[in-house]
């Protein structure tokens, strides 16, 4: 083999000749390498073979992957074309990514690395900066989507919100039910966010969606609702569920408090510790738990009641569809008629949200592969001690969760 090709070789050189190699004093090593005849005078976005326009800025480098401990670059001219469609831009080269300094096997190593680590640790494993690994994730990332339609197929999706930042910043996230796959986050909470969703799916795309889950927000269910004409929006039953528990939590708050008031000492005592035996689930109760609950019972009829009313709320979840729908009927009827304020709020909203809610329980549908996805986040952010700029999170998740994580060299 021919000293070249093994350098062609030990680089992941494609498409690309090696004209010579250099070791400066430093021991960096340099490859002047060009681009073969088919890949000349390309245009970097639409790869259009296009008429020079002139040299450029010379010459420049492109930083590889370390050969052991050495520092390697491959360098070469970088002429500028004109594109039709484009204007004026620097010719596309083979192994590197248009606007990058890195090669693209070099950075195609740092994504797959981030996604497994921390990004301190791989600015000082890589030997760049924590700020290049960002850039390198977005340039990755970019270059997947582009190459892959993300928002083909979709039929059953749901919309969620997570705060990646203090001071109110949040991120967009929208999930594949069919797949479990991210297939789309933007920076904000709103209705403006909500519409670009849309507007990239196309009209075409929207008839064809079927389900949406989301929580009971009005930015998410209303442009869908009016965009998406043959779309199901159904209610997160964890929202309906968390709004009977913190009614019940309410109610214990009141006579705890009103217990105290009075000088019931032993009501109040009873209570004081009894949160989480009304919180959880009957069966994961421990026995001094059930004996708790047995003394509420028997003390005050009033929270028991109230702890009745959520219980019955969760089981509506647990049983098949049809049941389901008669079990929530009768709560509704139970609710409104409790004689508890913080419950009869709770039936009216759910009677304004009825629809939505039904179709939940029908569709036996919810927000779990949502969340699923924002923890997942959340763990990418603190994995990084957190980020600047949201579009670095962005990244990020969607090469770790939109399965668009490049392989590492040569694998």
């Amino acid at each position: 083999m021919r000293p070249f090709r093994v350098w062609k070789a030990l680089l992941g050189l494609h498409r690309a000749v090696v004209e010579d190699v250099d070791v400066e004093a430093d021991g960096t090593v340099v490859v002047s390498v060009r681009p073969n005849a088919r890949e000349r005078d390309r245009c970097p976005h639409c790869r259009r073979r296009c008429a020079g326009y002139d040299w450029g800025e010379g010459r420049r480098r492109w930083r590889a992957l370390d050969l052991g401990t050495t520092f390697a670059y491959l360098e070469a001219w970088a002429p500028r074309v004109r594109c039709k469609r484009h204007g004026v831009v620097v010719a596309a080269v083979p192994w590197a990514r248009h606007d990058a300094g890195f090669t693209r096997a070099f950075e195609d190593q740092v994504a797959w690395l981030t996604v497994h680590t921390s990004k301190t640790a791989v600015s000082d494993v890589m030997r760049i900066a924590w700020r290049s690994v960002g850039w390198i994730c977005q340039r990755v990332a970019a270059e997947a989507q582009a190459q892959r339609d993300l928002l083909s197929g979709l039929e059953r999706i749901g919309f969620d919100e997570i705060a990646i930042r203090k001071g109110q910043r949040y991120l967009t996230v929208v999930v594949d039910h069919d797949t479990g796959k991210l297939v789309w986050a933007h920076p904000g909470r709103d209705r403006k966010t909500t519409e670009k969703f849309l507007d990239l799916l196309g009209q075409e795309r929207l008839q064809r969606i079927k389900l949406v889950s989301c929580d009971d927000a009005d930015w998410i269910i209303r442009p869908v609702t009016e965009r998406c004409p043959n779309a199901i929006v159904c209610l997160d039953p964890f929202h309906i569920v968390k709004a009977a528990t913190d009614a019940l939590d309410k109610i214990r708050r009141e006579i705890w408090n009103d217990a105290r008031r009075q000088g019931q000492t032993q009501l109040a005592r009873e209570l004081k510790g009894a949160r989480f035996a009304l919180w959880k689930n009957p069966e994961n109760l421990t026995e001094r738990q059930q004996l708790k609950l047995a003394r509420i019972q028997r003390l005050n009829q009033r929270l028991y009641r109230a702890y009745l009313l959520s219980q019955q709320l969760r089981q509506i979840y647990r049983v098949p569809a049809d049941h389901a729908l008669v079990l929530l009927e009768a709560w509704l009827t139970w609710a409104r008629r409790c004689r508890l304020e913080p419950f009869v709020k709770v039936a009216r909203r759910i009677t304004e949200q009825r629809p939505m809610v039904e179709a939940a329980i029908t569709n036996k549908l919810s927000n779990a592969a949502v969340e699923q996805v924002n923890t997942q986040i959340r763990l990418i952010t603190r994995r990084g001690f957190g980020y600047h700029s949201p579009w670095a999170v962005i990244a990020l998740a969607m090469l770790s969760l939109a399965g668009l994580c490049p392989p590492l060299p040569g694998r």
